[in-house]
């Protein structure tokens, strides 16, 4: 019932403290925020994508939504730009052989003139300061641990894109990771399909080098289901295609340690 909370908590707190003004008053104004709160909730008030009639904005520093219903397809775009861009400037500066990955990322995935409309968008979002805390909790919301994976994949190609990941963009891949909700040992898995070191295959298997065989093996089976590309089938061209190649690396990080050890 509307309005229901504002006209009991003033009688609930005049009869706690015996009579109080000022008590009433605080009930007054708790109750109102507490109907407010229910509307909104009830309304499934919102103000979202960028591309509708109001021009909403759902990343703006200023959104106050109490709560946020399942995003739309144009949202996670949204929400992928915003990420994209905060890789793209971590280190301070934007190069050539970066927009060039975003837009061929953009292109397979949501077609020629949806990649245009998001690319105009890229160019303001890099210009502008996002809630990357707001966007992960979406996305995570809503997508699948496959799928979050995937997206770690590809924010990894963006830093890669010129040759090399910076310590700044290492640090907003791993914030975002922390945001999606992602485990550490994924966050590490997806890396090392990028950094090459010693430990690399025991990485990507999420193992570590202290494994028995067994181990190797059970983890080597548990990461190809974790990792196949039909876990996101759902999805685009250009998701696909990097889930085909983060699951080639579990295969070349399983044949690199077999072949280390002798395992048949």
């Amino acid at each position: 019932m509307r309005g229901f909370y504002k006209f009991i908590f003033p009688i609930v707190m005049l009869f706690i403290t015996g009579g109080s003004f000022w008590a009433a008053l605080i009930g007054f104004f708790i109750g109102s925020f507490i109907d407010n709160l229910s509307v909104r909730v009830q309304s499934g008030d919102r103000s979202y994508s960028y591309g509708d009639a109001r021009g909403g904005n759902p990343y703006g520093q200023s959104n106050s939504q109490f709560f946020r219903p399942r995003i739309s397809q144009d949202d996670f775009a949204f929400g992928l730009i915003i990420l994209s861009a905060s890789v793209m400037k971590a280190d301070g500066k934007v190069v050539k052989s970066e927009l060039s990955y975003v837009k061929r990322f953009l292109l397979q995935q949501f077609g020629e003139h949806k990649a245009g409309v998001h690319l105009q968008k890229l160019k303001e979002v890099l210009g502008k300061d996002y809630s990357l805390e707001q966007v992960c909790g979406d996305i995570k919301m809503v997508m699948s641990p496959e799928v979050r994976l995937q997206l770690l994949h590809y924010l990894f190609g963006i830093a890669m894109a010129d040759g090399s990941v910076s310590k700044e963009e290492l640090n907003i891949i791993q914030r975002i990771s922390n945001g999606l909700g992602l485990g550490q040992r994924e966050f590490e898995s997806i890396k090392a399909m990028f950094y090459k070191d010693p430990v690399s295959a025991y990485k990507i298997l999420e193992i570590d080098q202290t494994a028995t065989d067994a181990e190797v093996k059970k983890a080597y089976r548990k990461m190809a289901v974790k990792y196949h590309p039909d876990k996101i089938a759902q999805m685009g061209e250009e998701f696909q295609k990097g889930a085909k190649e983060k699951f080639q690396k579990v295969q070349e990080a399983y044949e690199i340690i077999k072949n280390e050890r002798g395992i048949k």
